[in-house]
Protein backbone atom coordinates (compact mmCIF):
# COMPACT_ATOMS: atom_id res chain seq x y z
CA UNK A 1 0.00 0.00 0.00
CA UNK A 2 1.53 3.19 -0.88
CA UNK A 3 1.36 6.17 1.53
CA UNK A 4 0.23 9.50 0.23
CA UNK A 5 0.03 12.48 1.95
CA UNK A 6 -0.90 16.19 1.97
CA UNK A 7 -1.48 19.37 3.49
CA UNK A 8 -3.37 22.65 2.58
CA UNK A 9 -1.30 25.84 2.08
CA UNK A 10 -3.58 28.15 4.87
CA UNK A 11 -1.02 30.23 6.74
CA UNK A 12 0.29 29.35 10.24
CA UNK A 13 0.74 32.11 13.16
CA UNK A 14 4.34 33.79 12.80
CA UNK A 15 6.68 31.92 15.44
CA UNK A 16 4.30 28.94 15.70
CA UNK A 17 7.82 26.63 15.22
CA UNK A 18 9.26 26.82 18.52
CA UNK A 19 8.30 24.04 19.38
CA UNK A 20 9.35 21.66 16.20
CA UNK A 21 12.90 24.02 16.66
CA UNK A 22 13.12 22.40 19.93
CA UNK A 23 12.25 18.93 18.84
CA UNK A 24 14.36 18.82 15.55
CA UNK A 25 17.21 19.97 18.23
CA UNK A 26 16.45 17.34 20.60
CA UNK A 27 15.83 14.40 17.67
CA UNK A 28 19.01 15.29 16.11
CA UNK A 29 21.01 15.56 19.14
CA UNK A 30 19.71 11.71 20.08
CA UNK A 31 20.35 10.36 17.00
CA UNK A 32 23.78 11.80 16.95
CA UNK A 33 24.78 10.26 20.17
CA UNK A 34 23.62 7.11 19.36
CA UNK A 35 25.35 6.72 16.18
CA UNK A 36 28.44 8.23 17.31
CA UNK A 37 28.42 5.53 20.69
CA UNK A 38 29.03 2.98 17.71
CA UNK A 39 32.19 1.77 16.13
CA UNK A 40 32.97 2.54 12.37
CA UNK A 41 32.65 -0.74 11.27
CA UNK A 42 28.82 -1.48 13.48
CA UNK A 43 27.59 1.59 11.22
CA UNK A 44 27.61 -0.87 8.79
CA UNK A 45 26.26 -4.04 10.09
CA UNK A 46 22.64 -4.88 8.42
CA UNK A 47 20.05 -5.43 10.75
CA UNK A 48 18.71 -1.95 11.93
CA UNK A 49 16.27 -2.85 9.23
CA UNK A 50 15.60 -6.28 7.16
CA UNK A 51 14.09 -6.89 4.18
CA UNK A 52 15.53 -5.14 3.00
CA UNK A 53 18.54 -4.76 5.12
CA UNK A 54 19.63 -1.49 6.39
CA UNK A 55 22.55 -0.36 8.50
CA UNK A 56 22.75 2.60 10.30
CA UNK A 57 24.71 4.43 7.86
CA UNK A 58 21.52 3.65 5.67
CA UNK A 59 19.34 5.70 8.17
CA UNK A 60 21.80 8.16 8.35
CA UNK A 61 21.50 8.50 4.61
CA UNK A 62 17.43 8.27 4.42
CA UNK A 63 17.02 10.77 7.01
CA UNK A 64 19.55 12.93 5.59
CA UNK A 65 18.20 12.94 2.02
CA UNK A 66 14.94 13.51 3.28
CA UNK A 67 16.41 17.06 5.53
CA UNK A 68 17.90 18.36 2.13
CA UNK A 69 14.27 18.09 0.35
CA UNK A 70 12.85 19.54 2.79
CA UNK A 71 15.00 22.73 2.57
CA UNK A 72 14.30 22.10 -1.91
CA UNK A 73 10.59 22.65 -0.65
CA UNK A 74 11.39 25.16 1.59
CA UNK A 75 13.00 27.62 -1.20
CA UNK A 76 10.28 26.89 -3.58
CA UNK A 77 7.74 28.10 -0.30
CA UNK A 78 10.26 31.33 -0.08
CA UNK A 79 10.27 32.00 -3.41
CA UNK A 80 6.58 31.90 -3.63
CA UNK A 81 6.92 28.46 -6.46
CA UNK A 82 5.42 25.94 -4.22
CA UNK A 83 1.91 24.55 -5.65
CA UNK A 84 1.79 22.28 -3.33
CA UNK A 85 0.75 18.73 -3.77
CA UNK A 86 0.31 14.84 -2.48
CA UNK A 87 3.65 13.27 -1.38
CA UNK A 88 4.06 9.55 -2.45
CA UNK A 89 6.30 8.65 0.86
CA UNK A 90 6.87 5.43 -0.06
CA UNK A 91 8.48 6.39 -3.74
CA UNK A 92 10.09 9.40 -2.37
CA UNK A 93 11.67 6.84 0.11
CA UNK A 94 12.86 4.62 -2.90
CA UNK A 95 14.00 7.60 -4.93
CA UNK A 96 16.17 9.22 -1.70
CA UNK A 97 17.57 5.51 -0.45
CA UNK A 98 18.45 4.86 -3.70
CA UNK A 99 20.01 8.49 -4.82
CA UNK A 100 22.90 6.92 -1.73
CA UNK A 101 22.79 3.62 -2.42
CA UNK A 102 26.24 2.08 -2.06
CA UNK A 103 27.87 5.50 -0.70
CA UNK A 104 30.36 4.95 2.18
CA UNK A 105 29.82 5.97 5.93
CA UNK A 106 31.55 9.56 5.39
CA UNK A 107 29.38 10.74 2.54
CA UNK A 108 26.01 9.09 4.30
CA UNK A 109 27.16 10.99 7.30
CA UNK A 110 28.66 14.45 5.69
CA UNK A 111 25.44 14.84 3.39
CA UNK A 112 23.21 14.57 6.09
CA UNK A 113 24.78 16.62 8.22
CA UNK A 114 24.74 19.39 4.92
CA UNK A 115 21.60 18.52 4.66
CA UNK A 116 20.34 19.44 8.15
CA UNK A 117 22.30 22.63 7.50
CA UNK A 118 20.68 23.90 5.00
CA UNK A 119 17.53 22.78 6.01
CA UNK A 120 17.45 24.87 8.91
CA UNK A 121 19.04 27.82 7.18
CA UNK A 122 16.09 27.65 4.65
CA UNK A 123 13.27 26.80 7.24
CA UNK A 124 14.34 29.91 9.29
CA UNK A 125 14.09 31.96 6.55
CA UNK A 126 10.36 31.13 6.20
CA UNK A 127 8.92 34.48 6.57
CA UNK A 128 5.45 33.56 6.16
CA UNK A 129 4.33 29.79 7.90
CA UNK A 130 2.10 27.72 6.20
CA UNK A 131 0.78 24.11 6.77
CA UNK A 132 2.94 22.82 3.96
CA UNK A 133 5.84 24.26 5.60
CA UNK A 134 4.81 22.82 8.58
CA UNK A 135 3.80 19.28 7.04
CA UNK A 136 7.64 19.41 5.76
CA UNK A 137 9.43 20.05 9.15
CA UNK A 138 7.19 16.85 10.66
CA UNK A 139 8.02 15.09 8.00
CA UNK A 140 11.90 15.70 7.39
CA UNK A 141 12.80 16.43 11.06
CA UNK A 142 11.01 15.74 14.34
CA UNK A 143 8.46 13.79 13.28
CA UNK A 144 11.23 12.20 11.10
CA UNK A 145 13.51 11.33 14.11
CA UNK A 146 11.14 10.18 16.28
CA UNK A 147 9.89 7.55 13.71
CA UNK A 148 13.44 6.46 13.42
CA UNK A 149 14.51 6.67 17.12
CA UNK A 150 13.23 4.00 18.86
CA UNK A 151 14.85 0.83 16.23
CA UNK A 152 17.83 3.13 16.85
CA UNK A 153 17.64 2.25 20.40
CA UNK A 154 17.34 -1.01 20.18
CA UNK A 155 19.71 -1.56 17.13
CA UNK A 156 22.39 0.45 19.04
CA UNK A 157 21.30 -1.92 21.93
CA UNK A 158 22.07 -4.71 20.45
CA UNK A 159 25.18 -4.29 18.66
CA UNK A 160 26.70 -3.06 21.83
CA UNK A 161 25.80 -6.32 23.57
CA UNK A 162 27.96 -7.83 20.71
CA UNK A 163 30.48 -6.56 21.96
CA UNK A 164 30.33 -8.26 25.16
CA UNK A 165 30.19 -11.87 23.35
Amino acid sequence: MTKRETSSQSARPAGDYAVEISAERDGWAELLGLVRSLTPEEWVVPGYYSDPDWTVRDLVAHIGTWLAEAQVQFAQITAGTYAGHDVDVDALNATLLAAMEGQPWEVAYVQASAGRTVMLDEWYRLSDPTDEAAWWIRKSASQHFEEHLPRLREWVAELQARRQS
